[in-house]
């Protein structure tokens, strides 16, 4: 069985959240299946962290006509072109190299709109898609108005075609099932992961000495990105939270010279450190440092399956989160203290509680780091090579009945 792994990585370089879920699954699916081939586009110039795990197609950068008409429709014939040269190298590889792939796994929507088309026509494969949201309602899909129908087409097709689906979230299959777009048995739910050579417990006074920070009550957030996270929510709450420092990790120049200027006009500036992008190898010791680990917010909500919190538990320490059915998945309700989303008050009484109750704070992050243990990135790809193997082993019986 050799399943080829398609993806869209939105940075070579680990820039993103998208890139960091995607290179450390196939890592790990590379270790467990060394002949999977994966692709990838070369989206960007110099190294790439995919460099001897993924051939690199090349880009056609259609998307930069966004600069004069911006529109996500540019973005959507970027894809379908790279789509496109994905199954020229396949129908390539099977009639020149004699390599045939039984599952061409893939975790882009357009993509596998084509893919789920075309390739078990022209390679003989079938086609397995990671689906993380439906396009009709993702917040980076195309708004013009003729658009519409053609989104619910996408999603129709997208969640109908393949032979079976992923989803990061039992909540999210659920929704599918409520649609009638997808029977639940044909969708495994498959999280999202940590890396467990890099996020493991660690002493959190050393790791402050490493870094610098005082010895005082401790909040930590980090994210390569702070946009629609709720991270003015966090400072807001922070407010009401005396004697704590907030450290937030990560973030874009823009977005953290808001926060400053937030932090100054709430009069918690010297409370607040911004750390700034640091390299992956230093986050578990900011991680570390910390007495309590927060997420203010998520993008999404039943699909809601972000790295941060896998990473937070695995560093054994408490965790605040929304209360959303998709983060109860992994937490199991008693792995963190959840808090209603979007809600300031109850995220600062969150917060105070944690700080003040240090034997809490120690049975949660203990509940939490046992509560993740199931999701290091060996078991995602293990869970995902099953549900290749499952496909593969479908089509072979089908092909002995129509013998």
């Amino acid at each position: 069985m050799r399943i080829c792994y398609v993806a869209y990585p939105t940075s070579l370089r680990l820039r993103s959240a998208n890139a960091v879920q995607t290179y450390a699954t196939l890592r790990a699916l590379k270790a467990l299946a060394p002949e999977t081939l994966a692709i990838v586009p070369r989206i960007e110039a110099g190294p790439s962290a995919f460099d001897g795990l993924a051939l690199h197609l090349p880009r056609i950068g259609i998307g930069r006509l966004s600069r004069f008409y911006r529109s996500t429709l540019w973005y959507y014939a970027e894809r379908s072109v790279y789509a496109w040269l994905v199954l020229a190298t396949l129908i390539w590889l099977r009639l020149v190299r004699r390599q045939r792939f039984d599952v061409v796994y893939v975790r882009e929507v357009i993509c596998a709109l084509w893919l789920s088309l075309l390739a078990p026509r022209l390679t003989g494969a079938r086609v397995v898609y990671e689906v993380h949201d439906l396009e009709s309602r993702n917040p980076s899909r195309a708004k013009e108005r003729w658009m519409q129908p053609v989104l619910h087409l996408i999603d129709r097709l997208t969640l109908t075609q393949p032979v079976a689906l992923t989803s990061l979230t039992a909540t999210f299959r659920d929704l599918l099932a409520s649609l009638g777009l997808r029977n639940p048995r044909e969708v495994t739910v498959l999280p999202d992961a940590y890396d467990e050579t890099i996020y493991t417990p660690q002493d959190r006074d050393i790791a402050r000495r490493a870094l610098g920070l005082p010895h005082e009550p401790t909040i930590v957030y980090a994210g390569l990105t702070f946009a629609y996270r709720g991270v003015d929510l966090l400072l807001d709450a922070l407010a009401d939270v005396p004697g704590a420092r907030l450290v937030l990790v990560g973030g874009r120049d823009q977005e953290r010279a808001a926060l400053i200027e937030q932090a100054q006009r709430l009069g918690i500036g010297e409370r607040v450190t911004f750390a700034g992008v640091q390299p992956q190898d230093r986050m578990p010791l900011y991680l570390a440092a910390a007495d309590v680990l927060v997420i203010p917010d998520t993008v999404t909500d039943v699909t809601a399956s972000p790295l941060k919190l896998f990473e937070y538990m695995a560093m054994e320490r408490a965790v605040v989160c929304p209360d959303l059915p998709a983060l109860r998945e992994i937490t199991g309700g008693d792995g963190a203290l959840h808090v209603p989303r979007g809600d300031r008050t109850a995220l600062a009484a969150a917060l105070r509680t944690l700080l003040d109750d240090p034997s809490q704070r120690q049975a949660l992050a203990r509940r939490g780091r046992e509560r993740v243990a199931p999701y290091t990135y060996t078991q995602r790809a293990a869970r995902l090579i099953a549900v290749c193997e499952g496909v593969a082993q479908k089509r072979d019986r089908v092909g002995v009945a129509d013998v």
